[in-house]
């Protein structure tokens, strides 16, 4: 029974976490962070998951490596830690609805929905986004060779993942 139990967990978080990544492509959020995350458990069940985690995982390296490429982009990246953070310390304050929000005929339950559970996730994905900009500059930053390496790295990828 034991074994049924972990199966269905398994296959509930990696197909969200891989739905989640997909949707995440096109909205806000790490998409292929998600994605590879789901792959990575459903790996554990299916050999085609196996198969995609690599070219998935170069890709989302490739991604990171993009974001510190130029000191603008450093810049933007530096700047989305800050707007995550800024919008925790708003949802843990919990400012009364302003009046503006009434007038424009929007829903008082769309005001900061989620609250402190909403705070939390923003904070932590502020802590995420900080840890994986600066492990991204330390790695790929001024590194051209890294970066061709990745490159490299997804063609094979691609290649052994075609070839079952």
């Amino acid at each position: 029974m034991k074994g049924v139990a972990r199966r269905i967990v398994l296959e509930v978080v990696g197909w969200s976490l891989l739905v989640a990544g997909v949707a995440a492509l096109v909205l806000p959020g790490p998409g292929l962070l998600m994605m590879f995350a789901g792959l990575a458990v459903l790996s554990q069940q299916y050999e085609w998951a196996e198969r995609r985690l690599a070219p998935i995982q170069y890709r989302a390296l490739k991604g990171a490596a993009e974001s510190v490429e130029t000191k603008l982009r450093v810049v933007f990246s530096l700047l989305g830690v800050v707007w995550l953070v800024a919008m925790a310390v708003l949802w843990f304050r919990k400012p009364a609805q302003p009046g503006w929000w009434s007038d424009l005929g929007l829903p008082d339950g769309l005001w900061l929905p989620g609250g402190t559970a909403t705070a939390i996730t923003l904070a932590a994905s502020a802590a995420i986004a900080l840890g994986l900009v600066v492990y991204s500059y330390r790695r790929f930053h001024g590194k051209p060779e890294a970066v061709a390496e990745l490159e490299r790295d997804i063609v094979a990828a691609d290649a052994a993942a075609h070839q079952h």
